[in-house]
Formats: structure tokens, sequence, C-alpha cells
């Protein structure tokens, strides 16, 4: 009787979240019948005529499709790679810091930007990067004219890149100072002794210490390559760079909401979700290869 009763405490506390996932997880799933579909919103998914993959075939034909993969993945993979770098850095400069209270400073000033919605976020960046900004200011200082960051097709992925860059890498610099924690301290010990210095100790105990949850890590982000970034770049970009910042998530909702075009849309996310979900099951078997990280 007593575990019934706890076991009904647990289920009740599980309820509200089978009940969000049920209503925006899976009965929208339903909706995929679009993409098979002429669609048209008053007549609905009933009556709306039956067109088989013609909504798939028209995406494979259009030369937008190529472009919007290529950007996704471009711009997905530099974010993904950046994202491992720069957190790992931070975290080892953080823990060769001394001062504690030095430290705990620099975390809480690069955790901020992560509690910021990309709307503020992007608000912030137009002003830093307008002609009248701080940034083209010292551009302007330095090489004689400014750069428009946010209408020039070569600067706005960077930009996308950096930006993220900029939100994220305190926060994920938290998984690898957890991390460093779990290294054994006898090791640097015994790396004293053999008369090793900070930069022999960092690569020889503290890097290996860490590449599990690197490798862990940078695999399991595999599983996200699809996702650049929505937020970031509908709050960034403009018609200038459609060219080089319009991505998978971003040409949906064109298309979807703005040129009603619902069958193509439907047609595309449901590609990459499918896409995605391949990849989220190769990224789990290759971390629990290379990393031993199992949930099932």
């Amino acid at each position: 009787m007593g575990k019934k009763g706890n076991a009904l405490h647990y289920h009740l506390m599980l309820a509200p979240g089978m009940l969000f996932i049920i209503i925006f997880g899976i009965i929208p799933l339903f909706g995929i019948a679009i993409a098979f579909q002429d669609f048209i919103p008053v007549k609905g998914i009933s009556g709306s005529k039956w067109v088989g993959f013609d909504n798939f075939v028209y995406m494979f034909q259009l030369d937008d499709s190529k472009r919007i993969l290529f950007n996704t993945l471009y711009i997905s993979i530099l974010k993904m790679i950046m994202q491992v770098i720069v957190p790992v850095g931070t975290a080892l400069l953080l823990h060769e810091l001394m001062f504690n209270r030095m430290k705990r400073w620099f975390q809480t000033i690069i955790y901020l930007p992560h509690f910021l919605s990309w709307v503020i976020l992007a608000g912030i960046l137009t002003d830093m990067l307008s002609a009248q900004g701080i940034v083209n200011k010292l551009v302007k200082g330095v090489f004689g004219e400014s750069v428009f960051f946010l209408g020039s097709n070569f600067w706005f992925p960077i930009v996308v890149v950096l930006s993220d860059v900029w939100k994220e890498f305190g926060f994920n610099a938290i998984i690898f100072l957890a991390a460093l924690t779990a290294i054994n301290p006898s090791l640097y010990e015994a790396a004293e002794i053999d008369g090793a210095g900070r930069l022999r100790k960092m690569w020889s105990v503290t890097l290996p210490g860490i590449l599990p949850t690197i490798v862990l890590i940078t695999t399991l982000n595999i599983g996200q390559v699809l996702n650049a970034g929505f937020d970031q770049i509908y709050n960034l970009y403009n018609p200038l760079v459609y060219q080089s910042g319009d991505i998978i998530d971003t040409y949906v909702y064109r298309i979807g909401l703005v040129q009603y075009q619902f069958g193509l849309a439907t047609a595309v996310g449901s590609m990459k979700s499918l896409v995605g979900f391949v990849l989220i099951f190769i990224s789990y078997r290759l971390a629990a290869k290379y990393a031993n990280y199992r949930i099932f």
C-alpha cells in the first residue's frame, strides 16, 4: 500500500509534463497530413485535396532547398565547433584562477547573456553593429570605413556564430567545470613530484580528464546539426542576407506563414524532423560507443 501511495505521488507529479507533451508534441503530429495535400485552411485537412508526394518532389526541385540546407549546416557546424572550443578554454582558465572571489565575479558576468532572450540581444547587437554603433566606430577608426555587418552576406554568418558563442559559452563552461572537479587531485600531486609545470599538468592531466565529457558533448550535438537557431536568426536577419542567413526553420516560417504555402512548408519541416531523428539516433549510438553514455 505504501509503495502504491508513493507511486501515485510520482504519477501526479509526472502528469502535467505528460499532458504538455501530448498537447504540444503528440497531437500536432497529425498535422503532417498537410505535407501530402494542397492544403486550404478554410477546407481543413479533411476537405483539402490530396496530392501525394508532390510537395516533397517540388521541395527537392527548388534552388532554395540547396541554399537553405547549406546555410543550416554551415552555421550549425561552426556553432558546434566554437561551442566546444571556447567553453573548454574558458573552463580551463577559470580552473587555473587562484582567487575565488575573482572567479565567481567572472563566472557571473559570462553567465548573464544566457538568461537574456534573443529579442533583447538582437536589439543590443543591432545597436552595437549599426553605422553609429561602438563596433563600427572602432572599425572606422582603424580601417577608415564602416562595415554593414547585418546587411553583408559575408559578415552575417560570422555575426550569427560569434553572437551565439557570446550568449552561451559561459553557461556551457559549467559542464566542463563540473568535469574538472571530478579529476583526482593525486594525479596533480604525482605530476608535481615529476616536475611538471602548469602547462604540462594541463596537457597531461586536465585535458585527458575531461576528454570523455568533450567527446560526449560533441557527439550529442550532432543530433542538433539541423537546428541552427531560429530565434536568433529571425531577430537578426533581413532580405539582404537571405542568401547566407536563411536556414530551414526561417524558410519554413516564411513560405508557410508569410507566403501561405502550407503544404510545402510542412513537407520541408517534416523532412527536417525525419533527418533530425536519424541524426539523434546516430549521435546517441556514437556517445554510447565512445563516451559510455546510455539512457536506455
